[in-house]
């Protein structure tokens, strides 16, 4: 009786040690992800590129196309998985999965599929969200289990892959397929 009630004690000890390590693991995602969105949002200041209020849609055009442009010339080699490293993509994968699984996980599933049918669009990093088509917003309920974002970048959703979108530039700032699953 003794050894078993000694068993048991171990097993909690170690699933709560395990839940314990997980939660570190996720911190040091978020931790990671945040660091380099800072960074993109760093060279982005240090090219000059802001998030200005305009009303003139020329004016506003021509500063979207020069922050395109600045931002291809400081990231030149950029790629999918600079920013959503595969520990990272991890995490959103799972905080995405329960968001969809868990308490009112219907509603954000109906929201996603009563959204703007979009054709399969081939996402590439650095390369502006083709004008042509609308960019689906992301429900509310899922942007509040993923780590919040500065002014100026969004969490986009084509399809099953979640994506980073710098609404001055245009650019898909890098992307994970089969994030919505």
């Amino acid at each position: 009786m003794a050894n078993s009630k000694r068993l048991v004690q171990i097993i909690l000890f170690l699933l709560v040690f395990a839940g314990v390590a997980l939660r570190a693991d996720d911190s040091l995602a978020v931790k990671d992800f945040e660091s380099r969105v800072k960074k993109y949002q760093s060279l982005k200041s240090d090219f000059g590129i802001s998030n200005k209020q305009t009303n003139s849609a020329n004016e506003l055009a021509n500063e979207k196309h020069q922050a395109t442009e600045k931002i291809h010339a400081a990231r030149p080699a950029a790629k999918q998985g600079d920013i959503f490293t595969p520990q990272i993509a991890e995490y959103f994968k799972k905080q995405i999965a329960s968001t969809l699984h868990g308490v009112g996980g219907d509603k954000v599933r109906a929201s996603l599929h009563r959204a703007e049918h979009i054709p399969n669009v081939h996402l590439q990093v650095n390369t502006p969200y083709p004008d042509n088509l609308p960019l689906q917003s992301t429900p509310p309920t899922l942007l509040f289990n993923l780590p919040p974002l500065p002014r100026g970048l969004q969490y986009r959703i084509v399809g099953s892959t979640l994506f980073l979108y710098d609404e001055n530039s245009r650019l898909v700032i890098d992307y994970i397929t089969g994030a919505i699953a």
